[in-house]
């Protein structure tokens, strides 16, 4: 199968485009957002890696450049390195992901970037004899460690690092201050939170949850482009922020604690026995 059938695009306007990932039909898909720039193009998650998303962004003329320029820098940002965001960082040239990640991304830990991938989810496999039992994301070198309060330049638009942990301990934000766009990754979706992975922390959670209330209290967020599922606005987002640091009582954290054990010992031995592909 060819990258251009395996990917499908939406073209929002203000140089920002929704891609998703065909024939990957799971809650786990993540949204990949294309943000073109006068000098930089940007990448945001890269989904599974199953085809080449470079290769679709040439092929359906996403990455065409300005009349009489040369092609504009691409570079990957992985919100996080949970498998459904980062493994199809291995196909771009930069990448660039949170410091408290880039160990296990250079290291290819599939413990950490919790790959939990079967044949079910995938309706069309990218290739013959494929597997998904065989899936794992591949070590890769990032060319950029990013922190908070780092600015991403594109040129006639900047996205800057929000460091939110809680839902794994290096999970990013990047914040369009001037569009007052949100690119949430995981921390926040329209959805429940997840918060009982092997490097979650109900803490953290808390804390991102409420620079997140501050963000539209302040007024610099419209516009919730999330890691998985529906754009959304800002009250929905003050909603969803509110509502887990209400649920993150006593009780939720002894049922968090007992989640987080069965996932880990699951993710152990399932990779135990995974021969990589």
């Amino acid at each position: 199968m060819s990258a251009r059938e395996w990917f499908a695009h939406k073209a929002l306007g203000g140089g920002i485009f929704w891609i998703q990932e065909r024939f990957y039909e799971s809650g786990n898909r993540a949204n990949i957002w294309l943000v073109r720039g006068s000098q930089r193009d940007v990448v945001i998650d890269a989904g599974l890696g199953l085809r080449s998303l470079p290769d679709y962004l040439r092929d359906a003329g996403l990455l065409a450049p300005a009349e009489g320029a040369g092609p504009r820098p691409l570079l990957a940002v992985a919100t996080h390195v949970h498998f459904d965001h980062s493994g199809g960082l291995q196909h771009f040239e930069e990448v660039a992901v949170h410091s408290a990640e880039a160990a296990a991304l250079l290291q290819g830990d599939n413990y950490e970037a919790v790959t939990w991938l079967s044949d079910r989810e995938v309706v069309r496999a990218p290739r013959p004899g494929w597997s998904a039992r065989q899936f794992r994301v591949p070590p890769v070198r990032p060319s950029l460690l990013l922190h908070e309060g780092d600015v991403i330049n594109l040129g006639d638009r900047q996205l800057t690092v929000m460091h939110m942990p809680g839902h794994s301990r290096g999970s990013i934000c990047l914040h369009d201050k001037d569009r007052k766009i949100l690119f949430s990754g995981d921390v926040v979706y329209d959805g429940s939170m997840i918060d009982w992975l092997p490097y979650s922390r109900i803490s953290d959670y808390v804390a991102s949850c409420q620079r997140l209330m501050d963000l539209v209290d302040r007024g610099l967020v419209e516009k919730v482009l999330p890691g998985h599922f529906n754009i959304f606005g800002a009250e929905r987002l003050y909603w969803l922020a509110s509502n887990y640091i209400s649920q993150a009582g006593v009780c939720h954290k002894i049922s968090t604690c007992a989640m987080r054990s069965i996932a880990s010992i699951a993710l152990r031995v399932a990779h135990s026995r995974i021969t990589p592909q």
